[in-house]
């Protein structure tokens, strides 16, 4: 049998006892959002940046940057006198992941009042929203046509749309189609913060991300900090895919164990072979992952990581299997831009589809250990890594699967391997 993505209409649900931040029932219009307390008026600048600061709020996209450095990196350039951007990436690559679609499409106002106080902070006067899904560009084209020019502050901001891709959503990407490029990163420094939309100082902040600051403007850092652990405070969107059942997008407070939340997603723990951790870059993670919690200092410590928030469950689909899809998509989606990138990313699918397939040697195994323990670090974005990350997990965390590839023991590949495009992808939103 050929596997393929779940169901793709996903729900959403919040987490027992924790009032939600981000998610809310039906798509919100300006009415009723200005009715709840938003649009507040602007802060000061160095207060909400403190604010920001005490907060603790680490971005949500990825890389877990805490927002009060990069806030101040751009505001710092305000105060040398250049202009400032800022741009709300709503380009979610990971194709596990459907957080950012679904805030742009149900609860546009609430980016476009983050999207606000971050410009505010940073003094900038133009701002972009950058998506490459068009039912969530036409929910904030629809949500800015509601506003009164007032709302905004003199702040102009306009939608622009790209085509999807994994690499799109990388914030020199970003930058660079916004610049007239093409969608795919560049070479850092300059990093957008230094030198990003005409060459202006650049502020390139997730969606989710911008989305937690009208709940902080509002209810303060303390208030955000009621929930979650010391290092990763507040609540996070995590999109849980997998183990044979509907996408699911959730607000967590972090710290959350990992075997709660699959009890709470109606998985029996004991059909848990691993999981693929932050959409496909995190790599994956065997059933020591039940013991960990969902937090950015667990996950790290574990060698994984949160990620984006997606997180794909692996029941009956082998793990051997679901690397080779995973490793053959990043063969496809790389920029092609980095040599080593773009040779090292189809020379690693290769040996996984080989190993899945039950022709693999042992020396290809061991290339694939090599080249997943040199190649990080060296191309124009974080594809490689998230390759490399793929491989060494396999390699690292599931030797007795590997070992029985080589000697073609998997009952699981044999009656009908894994085989996806985009493993695991959530393709469509409901409310």
């Amino acid at each position: 049998m050929t596997t393929t993505a779940a169901t793709p209409h996903t729900t959403v649900a919040v987490w027992p006892g924790c009032a939600p931040r981000l998610l809310s029932e039906g798509v919100e219009d300006g009415a009723s959002y200005l009715a709840g307390g938003g649009y507040r008026p602007v802060p000061d600048a160095d207060e909400f940046l403190a604010e920001v600061d005490r907060s603790g709020l680490l971005g949500r996209g990825g890389a877990a940057f805490p927002l009060a450095v990069k806030l101040r990196s751009v505001r710092d350039a305000a105060r040398r006198g250049r202009d400032t951007v800022v741009l709300a990436n709503g380009e979610e690559g990971e194709p596990a992941s459907v957080k950012d679609r679904w805030l742009l499409r149900n609860r546009p106002h609430l980016v476009l009042d983050g999207l606000r106080l971050a410009a505010a902070a940073v003094a900038a006067d133009r701002a972009y929203v950058y998506v490459s899904d068009p039912t969530a560009a036409n929910s904030v084209e629809h949500a800015l046509a509601e506003l009164d020019t007032k709302v905004l502050g003199g702040l102009t901001i306009s939608v622009f749309t790209v085509d999807a891709g994994y690499v799109a959503g990388e914030e020199t990407a970003a930058v660079r189609a916004i610049n007239g490029g093409p969608a795919k990163p560049t070479d850092k420094p300059p990093r957008p913060y230094q030198q990003g939309i005409r060459r202006q100082p650049t502020l390139v902040s997730n969606v989710e991300t911008l989305a937690n600051l009208p709940y902080l403007h509002q209810h303060g850092a303390a208030a955000f900090r009621t929930v979650g652990t010391e290092l990763s405070p507040g609540t996070f969107l995590a999109t849980v895919t997998g183990g044979g059942l509907p996408p699911v997008l959730y607000e967590l407070p972090h710290g959350i164990a990992v075997a709660e939340l699959l009890g709470v997603h109606g998985i029996s723990l004991k059909r848990v072979r691993g999981l693929l951790m932050g959409g496909y870059f995190a790599g994956l993670l065997n059933r020591d992952a039940l013991e960990t919690t969902l937090d950015h200092e667990s996950l790290r410590a574990a060698g994984s990581g949160l990620g984006c928030g997606a997180m794909s469950v692996l029941t009956d689909d082998c793990p051997v299997a679901v690397a080779a899809s995973v490793l053959a998509y990043f063969g496809r989606e790389n920029a092609g831009q980095c040599g080593s990138c773009f040779n090292g990313t189809v020379a690693m699918a290769a040996v996984a589809e080989a190993l899945r397939d039950g022709v693999a040697e042992t020396e290809d195994v061991e290339r694939m250990r090599r080249w997943a323990g040199v190649l990080p670090g060296r191309g124009a974005c974080g594809t490689l890594d998230g390759a490399t990350n793929v491989a060494a997990s396999l390699l690292n965390r599931f030797p007795e699967l590997v070992a029985g590839h080589l000697d073609g023991a998997c009952d699981a590949c044999r009656g009908g391997a894994f085989r996806a495009m985009r493993p695991y992808a959530v393709e469509e939103v409901t409310a």
